[in-house]
């Protein structure tokens, strides 16, 4: 129990000040949604309204730094924290904490609830990050589009909406080094074709070629800017009949290619594509001479999906010569560790490595037991991400530039919908517990019926350019790709 104490309260939606008595100390919390409680946020986060669930009575917070406090009154146990006066308190708390309490107005009187904190971190995060909303269907989707969302505020934009194009899919989308100025993306069915868009240049890309076994599909930027690591991927769904996992996304085959973004050619290396192996998700080393990807035994597929485990590889890539190394290192030996790796991705700093791992398979975003894992890269020491895991899906995870912060896809609400988590790496590579993408309304993961899919870090925000890039992908014939031989 907590001692008796005496606290001015201001009652906001009244407009007048209130010196409340405390007459209990309670040491457990209420239930708060989101669940905010000792999570490490950066010093511009929008404010993390949350509700406070079975509210018998009134209720206040006080949100306070060592220099700064201020009090919120609810609104049926909703808080919604004024964005000025919380913009102050993370300055004033920037590498340091801010305390949270929450006091009921009961029958007995006013009751104080044990404090929590959270911590703001002396490091930045990018601006904006940039995601997909897509109706969480298996088979049919009507509206879909690629957003940014300031993460300051609850400002979103979108970049592109499928209704530009008859609603036809687009995916896949990729940035250069976190750098809003030089994206890609995929479209699929409807004009279909890769569009690059660098500045204010916008390019569409036919890249299926007689040697590839299909148009280019999973994408990693090289640092340079001068090529883009594509996995291409004959893909199947099915649907389980029992099983935790509703579905199961798998490849019949599957390769590693590099595009050379001036020359307009693919090049790859019998390291990267053969028959015997299955090759997906690559993703480039920030000095560029490094190219990791997942390769796995190839299986007869459906009927050995379970079979399938990713490794996680690594070989030389030369960009002056577009050659590769004649050596592949094993990260991670799917054979001996017993399970199986998906996307690799490394820190911009270099240091770490951060991956998903499952019990087989390549598509874990339907693998109800996918976690996040991370390898020092000096040291060749893997870990799982304990606090940023959750008992239900983790995936599909990126860094911010200064390797500071993840953002991640994950179903632990529900286990239906995905939605974005960040959290904070230490500098021994450890995650500090993971925060939902504040949103204005408290209850709005509730109500809003759309996966988050590919969430990335971007610097700043994303010049719209969806107008000129629907008349390049409805009436440009494309640019074809050719296979380097």
């Amino acid at each position: 129990m907590y001692k008796s104490l005496c606290i001015v309260l201001s009652s906001l939606l009244v407009g007048c000040t209130e010196t409340v008595t405390v007459s209990k100390q309670l040491a457990e919390l209420p239930v708060i949604v989101p669940d905010y409680k000792e999570v490490t946020i950066p010093a511009a986060i929008a404010p993390l309204n949350f509700e406070v669930k079975e509210a018998k009575g009134d209720v206040q917070v006080r949100f306070a730094s060592a220099t700064d406090s201020f009090e919120v009154a609810a609104n049926k146990g909703r808080i919604e924290i004024p964005s000025g006066k919380w913009e102050a308190l993370l300055a004033s708390a920037t590498g340091k904490s801010i305390t949270v309490r929450v006091f009921e107005k009961q029958s007995e009187g006013w009751v104080g609830y044990a404090p929590y904190t959270m911590q703001v971190a002396p490091e930045p995060i990018d601006p904006y990050i940039v995601y997909r909303l897509i109706e969480p269907g298996y088979e049919l989707w009507n509206k879909m589009g690629i957003y940014q969302r300031e993460l300051a505020t609850y400002s979103e934009s979108a970049i592109y909406e499928n209704k530009m194009t008859d609603n036809n899919c687009v995916n896949c989308h990729s940035f250069c080094m976190q750098n809003p100025d030089k994206m890609l993306f995929h479209m699929r069915a409807t004009y279909p074709g890769t569009m690059i868009v660098d500045g204010g240049k916008i390019e569409k890309l036919n890249t299926k070629t007689p040697e590839t076994i299909s148009p280019l599909v999973y994408p990693s930027w090289h640092p340079s800017g001068k090529y883009v690591a594509f996995s291409v991927n004959k893909t199947q769904q099915s649907f389980h009949s029992n099983s935790r996992n509703r579905i199961e996304v798998y490849d019949l085959e599957s390769d590693v290619v590099v595009y050379d973004v001036e020359k307009h050619e693919i090049v790859t290396s019998s390291r990267l594509s053969g028959r015997d192996a299955f090759e997906t998700f690559p993703t480039f080393s920030p000095d560029g001479k490094s190219l990791y990807y997942c390769s796995a035994e190839a299986k007869e597929m459906p009927a050995s999906f379970e079979e399938v485990k990713y490794s996680l590889c690594r070989v030389d890539f030369d960009p002056e010569s577009r050659s590769f190394g004649g050596q592949t290192d094993t990260l991670y030996n799917a054979a001996v560790n017993g399970k199986s790796v998906s996307f690799p991705r490394v820190s911009p700093d270099g240091k770490y490595l951060l991956y998903t791992l499952a019990s087989f398979g390549n598509f874990s975003i339907w693998h109800a037991d996918a976690d996040l894992y991370m390898v020092n890269l000096q040291t060749g020491v893997h870990e799982p991400l304990t606090e940023a895991n959750s008992p239900d899906v983790e995936s599909y995870h990126s860094w911010s530039s200064n390797s500071k912060w993840i953002v991640f896809s994950s179903r632990r609400m529900d286990g239906l919908y995905t939605r974005p988590y960040i959290a904070y790496i230490d500098a021994q590579g450890k995650a500090s517990k993971p925060f939902v993408l504040p949103q204005k309304s408290a209850d709005f993961y509730l109500d809003f019926m759309k996966s988050y899919n590919i969430p990335e870090f971007v610097t700043g925000k994303v010049k719209q350019q969806s107008r000129e890039i629907a008349l390049h992908a409805k009436n440009d014939k494309g640019t074809d790709v050719k296979f380097s031989k």
